[in-house]
């Protein structure tokens, strides 16, 4: 018995130490921070994006410089006769490397969406361990989403480690897990995905999430400890800045918080500059043209960003007038979704000092769980909707816009039970359609909005339903959404991006470009929904 119990303390003092080594090790500096197009290029980027010179304008931005004074080139050629834009871009500029991709081209036509892929997750894969223009280094193979976006994302990443998982592809899901780890330690944050100018923000906070579902197969003990410093990381850039906002009145706003009517602080999406997004400065720029005050044209673009660190880019959830999104304010939102998810991040660091017999830390962020908890469903929750809504700061009331972002406290198991049953009527009476759930209930022609559905929304809801015994809901929308995927992929041959659930077969549509397959979340979610059935 004595020897059992050393070795328990033995194995407890290891465990403390490999945290505290790490945590000293990625505090360091690790160089300069890469920057951004719109610091590298200044006009360049401005005049390449609004003539449209290569039509998408993140193809630009992920393109590779051939120099390093192209900035000051650009200046001085521009002013010379017979000058052509196009000429100087093809002429300075390259697409990254094919080298960094695992394997060219297609797959075989698979006879179903499941085999399908099964065959793709090679062509999905990357390795990019130098710098390629935006594209950031990256010390581990990851699988990017498709199509136009050809790097690691950040939220995406979770929704492929589900099919990776089914998949049994474990040490390519531990690697993904190992860059987020790798960018919190060099960038003090998971910024929206692998490029130099999506280093000003971030996307929901599923990393507590990743570390859950690689405990799974590692053990939650070592997994826990391993990644414990980077879990704080994290938790240090969602709620920077607590101790300035805890002195200003309430509510207010300071950096990505919002300190709530009851002096609690619940978390907001935010970016760090104010300027149209260099992958998107032509349609940031439309959008702002008939403002003619620069502090409204600045704040303009800080809420397109902020809604694009939503992972919700764009929704009339976000505006003020539902089908303007001149109207954006995602940055007056406590949005309902991301403080869910903060909830996680708080509980599994609490779990994480457990496992390593610190129970003073661990109380701490259980409480600091608890409150944040009680305050969700306080002011997040509606009751003229009888569902969670994004709390308005600016109003000091709820949004009043239902949209599945209100499942999420069902997802971390933060609703009472009768909030659960509200919420599941309303899902059932309203959002449920033939082939999924609905994003909103409003068609505004943005992507987030109908009649579009999501794999990663369609995982939280079931999931969510399911964490209150609302089985038969849950197997429905299962059932409906995987069809949804295999009329697309039976009329197409591919995955997607978004589904019209309207309209069973068609692909989804309206946002900024066109659809995209691949796909990354879609391929995740179909694979770990199709290998875990439907349950009772």
């Amino acid at each position: 018995m004595f020897r059992r119990i050393l070795r328990k303390k033995q194995t407890s003092r290891r465990h403390v130490e490999k945290v505290k080594s790490t945590y000293v090790a990625v505090t360091g500096t690790l160089g300069r921070t890469p920057q951004s197009p719109e610091d590298s290029y200044g006009d360049l980027l401005k005049d390449v994006q609004v003539t449209q010179v290569l039509g998408d304008g993140k193809q630009f931005v992920d393109m590779v410089p051939k120099g390093k004074k192209i900035k000051k080139q650009y200046e001085v050629q521009r002013q010379q006769a017979g000058f052509s834009l196009k000429d100087f871009v093809d002429t300075n500029f390259e697409a990254r490397p094919l080298k960094d991709k695992k394997s060219e081209g297609s797959p075989a036509t698979a006879a179903t969406a499941r085999e399908h892929i099964r065959q793709l997750w090679p062509y999905l894969e990357r390795t990019n361990r130098k710098q390629h223009g935006s594209l950031l280094a990256l010390p581990y193979r990851y699988v990017v989403p498709g199509g136009r976006f050809d790097e690691q994302f950040y939220w995406d990443s979770y929704f492929i480690m589900l099919g990776l998982a089914a998949d049994d592809k474990w040490d390519i899901l531990l690697g993904m897990v190992r860059n987020h780890a790798y960018m919190l330690r060099r960038y003090g944050k998971i910024p929206n995905a692998s490029r130099s100018y999506f280093l000003s923000r971030s996307q929901p906070p599923f990393f507590a999430q990743m570390i859950i579902l690689l405990a799974k197969r590692r053990g939650r003990t070592r997994t826990y400890a391993e990644f414990l410093p980077y879990l704080l990381i994290e938790y240090r850039f969602w709620t920077h800045g607590r101790r300035e906002a805890m002195k200003q009145s309430t509510p207010t706003l300071y950096n990505r918080l919002v300190r709530m009517p009851n002096g609690a602080l619940l978390g907001r999406y935010f970016d760090d500059r104010h300027t149209p997004r260099p992958e998107m400065s032509r349609e940031d720029r439309q959008t702002a043209q008939n403002i003619s005050d620069e502090n409204a044209k600045e704040q303009l673009y800080l809420n397109l960003r902020a809604g694009a660190e939503s992972g919700w880019d764009f929704s009339s959830r976000w505006f003020r007038v539902a089908d303007e999104i001149q109207s954006i304010q995602t940055t007056n939102m406590a949005a309902v979704d991301l403080n869910s998810m903060l909830y996680t991040l708080e509980s599994t660091i609490a779990e994480a000092y457990t496992l390593i017999k610190q129970p003073l830390l661990a109380t701490s962020f259980r409480k600091a769980a608890e409150r944040r908890a009680e305050t969700i469903r306080r002011y997040c929750w509606d009751e003229s909707e009888r569902f969670f809504c994004d709390y308005d700061a600016s109003t000091h009331n709820s949004s009043g816009r239902a949209t599945l972002a209100g499942l999420f406290p069902l997802y971390t198991k933060i609703a009472t039970k009768e909030q659960a049953a509200f919420v599941a009527k309303r899902i059932e009476t309203d959002f449920l359609k033939p082939g999924g759930l609905v994003t909103t209930l409003v068609t505004s022609g943005q992507q987030w909005d109908a009649p579009n559905g999501w794999a990663p929304l369609q995982w939280v809801a079931i999931h969510g339903l399911r964490e209150y015994g609302y089985h038969e809901l849950a197997n429905e929308i299962r059932r409906r959404w995987l069809l949804a995927n295999d009329l697309v992929y039976a009329k197409y041959q591919k995955m997607i991006e978004k589904y019209d659930v309207v309209h069973p077969g068609e692909l989804g549509g309206g946002g900024e470009y066109e659809v995209q397959d691949g796909f990354g979340w879609t391929n995740g979610v179909y694979a770990a929904l199709d290998d875990e059935g439907e349950k009772q």
